[in-house]
């Protein structure tokens, strides 16, 4: 499970339709906007690890993590973080998990989240969506699980 962190003065997602966009997700104030990508072999535990990880970080201002402020977390699926252009000039993404495996494990990120108490938005997984945000520094790390 791969995600990118970035810390936000706000961020929003919208999903494009076919009588143009709805905004389905939004954090403002300081917080932070992730982008989860899943792998095929990845397991509900390290869904379990990456909410906690998400929690307690402390790269907000003051090396505050969400927890310590009550920030709000703005969660969106992206398997093109698994995205392999190494060779030729279009990425595979032969290593990202196919959706059915991909949804149930970033949505148990969500729920792991909610359950520790966070304040979580949401995209929509498999639409085409839009993400806007303020990068606060810019401050962006990758994390691993």
């Amino acid at each position: 499970m791969r995600a990118v962190v970035q810390r936000v003065d706000g961020a929003s997602v919208a999903v494009v339709t076919g009588s143009g966009t709805e905004i389905v997700g939004e954090i403002t104030g300081e917080g932070l906007c992730v982008l989860v990508g899943v792998a095929h072999e990845d397991t509900p535990e390290q869904a379990e690890r990456l909410a906690r990880k998400l929690w307690s970080i402390r790269i907000l201002e003051g090396e505050k993590s969400c927890s310590e402020v009550n920030a709000p977390l703005l969660v969106i699926s992206q398997f093109t973080l698994y995205g392999d252009a190494r060779k030729g000039r279009r990425p595979t993404w032969n290593a990202a998990a196919p959706g059915a495996v991909a949804e149930p494990l970033v949505d148990e990120v969500v729920a792991r989240l909610r359950a520790l108490g966070a304040k979580v938005e949401t995209g929509r997984f498999g639409a085409d969506m839009r993400v806007s945000l303020t990068n606060h520094g810019p401050f962006t790390v990758v994390l691993e699980m």
